[in-house]
């Protein structure tokens, strides 16, 4: 059987699709594209808040995108590209749930010892500490006051859009933030955090 040589230089090779993708050289980003770019910040804000660890968090934003650009034939112009993609993230993430319970029951999960360290940044001590203290209550919301905290609160979204992304009533929303707001606020408070 003959080797297969490979070329050397700025090029990386696809050999199944037997085509070349030159370094540096990329096409320019069309609308749908710069706005999605755009979306990264807040949708990497979301994941943290819907994840239980970075890692996660990094790959619920990455599949997100990626659907995003997959299925882009099914946006509808003119409506809001940000609650599309949030949807997307949202049901990915509850399939990551899923698969996760699943999981969980063949493989042992984190240990408890595992660091959870907070996001790199030039701020203090005690706002680090802060900042850690809040993301240990968040996490340990239920899933569904997490998502209206995190859509709310984090992101800024109107209760009426929330709804939308999170795929129930407002008034359903309205509760589980309250019940999430008031959750979060007792935890700070047991921590020693001003709310």
């Amino acid at each position: 059987m003959r080797k297969r040589a490979f070329r050397t230089g700025p090029w990386d090779e696809t050999i199944r699709a037997r085509r070349s993708i030159p370094h540096g050289r990329f096409p320019p980003l069309d609308a749908f594209q710069s706005e999605l770019v755009a979306l990264l910040p807040r949708l990497r804000r979301l994941a943290r808040a819907l994840a239980r660890n970075e890692a996660d968090a990094q790959d619920l934003v990455q599949e997100a995108v990626e659907r995003a650009l997959a299925k882009r034939r099914g946006f509808q112009a003119g409506t809001r590209l940000d609650s599309w993609v949030f949807t997307i993230m949202r049901r990915l993430w509850i399939d990551q749930g899923r698969s996760r319970t699943r999981w969980n029951k063949v493989v042992t999960p984190e240990d408890a010892f595992t660091s959870q360290q907070p996001d790199a940044s030039q701020a203090g001590e005690a706002l680090r500490a802060d900042a850690l203290a809040v993301q240990r209550a968040l996490k340990e919301l239920p899933d569904d006051q997490r998502l209206a905290v995190a859509l709310v609160l984090i992101d800024g979204l109107s209760y009426a859009e929330a709804a939308e992304v999170a795929g129930v009533p407002a008034g359903t929303l309205t509760s589980r933030l309250v019940r999430g707001r008031q959750a979060l606020v007792a935890r700070l408070g047991e921590a020693g955090v001003a709310a």
